[in-house]
């Protein structure tokens, strides 16, 4: 009875090389995909909460609006020699003002924003760094 028994071969050294390099583009092509689907998310996540300010903020608007038309009457009801046109002054310059404070705390708190995951693009750095080190 005669089989055919054939050696086990150890692969060379060039196809475990090429092995190594093949799973390290598909290693570097699912963090990009990763990366890709985080970046989504965040950005889905933004766009309703984006929305859901921007109608909060349109209420709030309104309601403001009207509350300084209130303050604005009630100095010049409060203060008869103030003429009405002085009213709106003092309430769009508090306004103005405060604004002005604002803006550029949001400006400074905008230049550190980092939207690119921290924990994805490290990833994505060492195996580049790997794979140019390899080659």
């Amino acid at each position: 009875m005669a089989t055919d028994v054939s050696p086990q071969t150890e692969p060379s050294m060039s196809r475990l090389v090429s092995g190594i390099i093949d799973d390290t583009q598909r290693l570097l092509q699912q963090q990009t995909e990763l990366i890709k689907h985080d970046i989504r998310k965040d950005f889905r996540e933004a766009k309703d909460a984006g929305l859901a300010m921007g109608l909060a903020g349109a209420l709030l608007a309104g309601a403001g609006l009207l509350l300084l038309f209130m303050l604005v009457h009630f100095l010049f009801w409060q203060f008869p020699d103030l003429h009405l046109w002085g009213s709106f002054g003092i309430v769009g310059g508090i306004l103005a003002l405060a604004g002005g404070i604002v803006f550029l705390r949001a400006r400074e708190k905008l230049s550190n924003l980092n939207p690119l995951p921290e924990e994805s693009a490290e990833g994505l750095k060492e195996n580049l760094q790997w794979k140019t080190n390899q080659n």
